[in-house]
């Protein structure tokens, strides 16, 4: 059964509103400063208390990539019945921890339901297509991006997926002269905009992989300049956060569910490798522990 995204419609206005035509944006912004209003409404009266058209209001909607109107409203009166003023103040001097766990779990999760609204099925699907028929895939990305990356490195080598990381530019570029049009190159960086992804990317494409990006929702350099686009929540971090909590969280879960989705496109060869790699570990376990244990008995 397919999960039907039933909010994250204000977001999608918020972070496409600069890329719309003039028409468009007049549309958007009643929207954003009236959202309980259109819930009721039709086309041509959004239309007219836009002071636009109904016909502007349909490619509104196709810009920002659903299905119509009705789409549009379904998705914003989902955001009407969530609580979505979450706080994104940081921790106060000697705060409460309990307070501090609500303040931490609530942004975590805020974000990580808002990055499910704003996958696009259809270029996850191409990301999983290309890395089922990859040769090799290569992950990279600095920072806190570069802990998603390890992340997501780790996971398909468990799989039999021949996979390289890399957070560091020139073993990054040594990486992207070796690849092929049989490889799939994913940069992952929040902003989209760090000059180390986007110059791996570059590199990859003029070496014919396939490069994937991961970047907060939104036009950015680097998914621009990408074969597929993944995007996260563009959730700002506040000042304590600024080691991006959320943002790690959000790419860590899109990189799960890419994971997820290659495993089921190859479930009976997965289990079979999960299986090796977990009899593989256990073995290594018990001869630690045996080794320590006659150790101990000295």
């Amino acid at each position: 059964m397919k999960l039907a995204i039933t909010s994250g419609g204000l977001v999608l206005l918020k972070e496409m509103r600069h890329l719309l035509p003039p028409s468009e944006q007049k549309i958007a912004d009643y929207i954003l400063a009236n959202p309980q209003d259109i819930v009721t409404m039709t086309v041509s009266e959004l239309g007219d208390v836009s002071q636009t058209s109904g016909a502007a209001v349909t490619r509104l909607c196709k810009s920002l990539q659903l299905k119509g109107f009705q789409e549009l409203k379904l998705r914003i009166n989902g955001d009407l019945g969530r609580k979505l003023e979450i706080t994104t103040r940081d921790i106060q001097p000697n705060e409460p921890v309990a307070t501090t766990i609500q303040k931490v779990t609530e942004h975590a999760v805020h974000t990580l339901l808002e990055t499910a609204e704003l996958i696009d099925p259809k270029q996850l699907e191409c990301a999983v297509d290309a890395i089922v028929k990859a040769k090799n895939i290569h992950f990279f990305g600095v920072g806190a991006s570069g802990i998603a990356a390890i992340d997501a490195q780790q996971k398909f080598l468990r799989i039999h997926k021949a996979s390289t990381v890399s957070t560091d530019l020139h073993m990054g570029a040594t990486i992207m002269a070796n690849v092929d049009v049989d490889d799939v190159v994913v940069g992952i960086s929040f902003s989209g905009s760090t000059f180390e992804v986007g110059k791996i990317l570059e590199l990859a494409q003029a070496n014919g992989a396939t490069t994937i990006s991961l970047t907060k929702f939104g036009q950015t350099p680097i998914s621009q300049i990408s074969d597929i686009q993944l995007h996260t929540s563009p959730a700002k971090e506040a000042n304590l956060r600024s080691g991006a909590t959320s943002s790690r969280l959000a790419q860590l879960h899109v990189m799960d569910i890419l994971f997820m989705s290659v495993a089921s496109k190859q479930f009976d060869t997965t289990i079979t490798y999960l299986d090796a790699t977990r009899e593989a570990i256990d073995e290594i376990r018990n001869e630690t522990f045996m080794k320590r244990k006659k150790l101990a008995g000295r």
